[in-house]
């Protein structure tokens, strides 16, 4: 059985609340799941499906209807089948699978877009067998007292939103699940949920950026044609990776697709010329080291190419058939210039998306990216995820002015369950409602919920501040979206310190289990809502919110520095390359150790300091500093956070100067960071480096920073504070 990531059970949890929501409607209604390519999409839908049919307490029966494109619909099938296979919690099948022309109950029918006519959506599938079409199957399923809930897989794929709708309309079903990256539907939508792309990079589950073209500017063109230098440099960086998966100790073969374009123009000549390229390079079909996947041509090795150590180097193929196909060694993927307009979305580069084995590297970050390599002399990114995602612009550190540093950095595996509350949140407020005898305290019956609104109020002196005068107040009853929205507010304010975007779900499914536990109320019953806000009962809640709470301080967050996972560089150097997505701007900047300075947005006090440095005679070079990733410096702080100072300087005498910039507000809650740097800096020197720095401010013109072992911040008293005479 695979076990679920922590963001995959958090998505499930929220779609299945979402869908019971849903399924309350007295109208059909359309929930969308957003998730990005590579984060496990059917996994997470068949685990959904599963609990749908099995945690129930009402005596719904649901039958369901899986639409997908090409052959996505057989891929998807086997992935269920093999997710089911151990409790059969639910039965797939194609058209020709069905009993008695209907779907059965716990019964999923998958079915290939293409296979419905594409003139009427109604018309027979099979034509040649009366009443067996889709129109009449669903016919005789609702007919036996069953819910229809309709997914569509990889919507972006499927006909154009008119034909979804259409389909929308024959099928009728209580629900369309619409499974994307990039959904399209726009009617009826009652329920959203999106998972994050940080998320499933924090999972290590998808690649942390693709890059495109690296390295280009510094490629001898000679007579070359523009696809022999995309082959071969995409060829020289194949070779670069193997390198690198050898020295972390992994077998993995990377591989290098490359995808013929979509176009018929051309397409044979195409094809032929590179083949052509790649014997030069001794990439043949004859040694083993390609692979070809076209309808007219397929290779005898393409059945174990999915083997992450599969000795075949490059495959060639078209767009149609990457839909879908999982290949977690691909690496690299080269496309070509088109006579159509491109647009790069998540989809494009899906097939090189995936991390091989479920880990980032260390030793070789660089196995963490992916790269595209192409011709096109533009790429238009339309999508928001792919915005985020792709890089296309590269700074290179200037070697002509930088020399190695060798400074000692850490870098911390991300730990959620210090900013957010868990799965096991709901589990230990469990725990405390039972020692606590909630269940004896708790009035099912409280107090009507009421709005209180002003009655005949009076303003006589408008420059009076004040509450108005008024007779007095009309109470009304709160309506549903009315509670909802005070129940939202009620679970967001009990959140703290937890971050209440990821933390409120967590909050919501301890509540609401609680009275499914203890009272058999129906999960996610609306009644739950007015109960806890009751009068009688709020503070009863607000009590054992705040106790499980601390418990989980205690049990989850307090022991997470006991399993936390450290990662040292012992010699860290500015990074070589940087790559940046489409939101960041060039800045040229002469003194900054790389070039160009690519940024999202500056902070007042960042860009003056720039200034300041680029104006000193002492300054041999600066780097602006990133964060949160293992290529950028960071410090070990006593609360077992990193610190990403902002500056790494190098003067003309060779002394290392490391400076945070702060604001006014910002320097009072320095404390914790500048006094790891000092620590740092202190422990560095006694080992031989040349290191100063601390915490810089910009006070009356002048430049300060603060150097002192411990720490303090006063606006009117800087006198411990030294100028900084750079």
């Amino acid at each position: 059985m695979i076990e679920l990531k922590d963001y995959q059970k958090q998505a499930v949890e929220n779609l299945h609340r979402k869908i019971e929501n849903s399924l309350r409607s007295a109208d059909p209604e359309v929930v969308i799941f957003q998730a990005p390519t590579g984060s496990g999409k059917t996994v997470m839908v068949s685990e959904l499906l599963k609990e749908l049919v099995s945690k129930r307490e009402d005596d719904k029966k649901f039958s369901f209807v899986w639409v997908s494109v090409r052959m996505l619909h057989e891929q998807s099938k086997e992935k269920l089948e093999s997710y089911y296979q151990d409790d059969r919690a639910l039965k797939c099948s194609y058209f020709e699978d069905l009993e008695d022309r209907k779907i059965g109950e716990n019964e999923i029918l998958f079915i290939n877009w293409h296979s419905i006519n594409k003139k009427d959506i109604s018309i027979f599938i099979r034509e040649n067998e009366q009443d067996n079409n889709l129109s009449s199957v669903i016919k005789n399923t609702k007919e036996d007292g069953r819910t229809i809930i309709l997914i569509i897989d990889e919507s972006h794929h499927t006909a154009n939103s008119e034909k979804s709708k259409e389909l929308i309309e024959i099928i009728s079903p209580k629900i369309t699940l619409e499974v994307s990256a990039t959904p399209h539907l726009t009617e009826n939508i009652a329920e959203i949920e999106k998972v994050r792309l940080s998320d499933v990079k924090a999972e290590e589950m998808i690649k942390s950026e693709i890059s495109v073209n690296p390295e280009f500017l510094d490629v001898k063109i000679g007579t070359q044609s523009s696809d022999e230098i995309v082959i071969k440099e995409a060829l020289k960086k194949r070779e670069e990776l193997a390198k690198m998966y050898k020295n972390e100790g992994s077998k993995i073969n990377p591989l290098m697709l490359i995808q013929l374009p979509d176009s018929r123009a051309g397409l044979i000549s195409k094809k032929e010329d590179i083949i052509k390229i790649l014997d030069k390079n001794k990439i043949t079909e004859k040694n083993g080291k390609l692979a070809i996947w076209l309808s007219e041509d397929k290779s005898e090795t393409l059945p174990e190419i999915e083997k992450n150590n599969n000795e075949v180097e490059v495959l060639i193929f078209k767009q149609a058939i990457a839909l879908g196909w999982d290949c977690p060694r691909a690496s690299i993927l080269v496309i070509f210039r088109e006579s159509k307009s491109f647009t790069f979305t998540i989809q494009t580069i899906g097939r090189i998306m995936r991390m091989p084995e479920l880990k980032y590297y260390s030793k070789e970050p660089e196995l963490n990216k992916g790269f595209v390599f192409t011709n096109l002399p533009s790429i238009e990114i339309t999508e928001e995820y792919a915005k985020d995602y792709i890089t296309i612009y590269e700074a290179k550190r200037d070697n002509k002015i930088y020399k190695n540093i060798s400074l000692p950095s850490i870098y911390l595996k991300r730990q959620r369950e210090r900013t957010r509350l868990s799965g096991e949140f709901p589990k230990i407020f469990d725990k405390i409602a039972k020692e606590n005898d909630l269940l004896k305290k708790v009035n099912l019956k409280p107090s009507k919920m009421i709005s209180p609104i002003i009655a005949d109020g009076k303003i006589t002196d408008i420059d009076k501040l004040g509450i108005i005068m008024h007779e007095g107040t009309i109470d009304i009853a709160l309506n549903e979206k009315e509670l909802q929205e005070k129940f939202d507010k009620f679970i967001v304010q009990n959140c703290t310190p937890y971050a209440p975007a990821d933390s409120s779900d967590r909050m919501k499914t301890a509540l609401y289990q609680f009275f499914n536990k203890e009272f058999k109320f129906e999960k996610y019953d609306p009644k739950v809502q007015r109960i806890i806000l009751g009068k009688e009962n709020v503070q009863l809640f607000v009590d054992a919110i705040n106790l499980a709470k601390e418990k989980y301080k205690k049990d989850v967050v307090e022991k997470l520095s006991e399993k936390r996972e450290l990662k040292e560089t012992p010699d860290w150097e500015v990074p070589l390359f940087i790559t940046y997505n489409s939101r960041y701007k060039a800045d040229i900047q002469p003194l900054s150790a790389v070039k160009p300075l690519y940024t999202a947005k500056l902070s007042e006090p960042e860009r003056l300091f720039i200034e300041m440095l680029n104006n000193s005679k002492q300054v041999k070079w600066w780097y602006k500093n990133g964060d949160t990733e293992l290529k950028y410096f960071a410090v070990l702080r006593e609360d077992d956070q990193a610190f990403y100072p902002d500056f790494i300087i190098q003067l003309k005498d060779g002394q290392i100067w490391i400076l945070d910039t702060k604001g006014d507000m910002t320097a009072k809650d320095a404390k914790e960071r500048a006094e790891a740097l000092q620590k740092y800096i202190k422990t560095q020197n006694k080992k031989g480096k040349n290191l100063m720095g601390g915490i810089a401010i910009l006070k009356n013109d002048s430049w300060r920073y603060n150097d002192s072992e411990k720490y303090e911040y006063n606006p009117n008293d800087l006198s411990s504070w030294k100028v900084l005479g750079l």
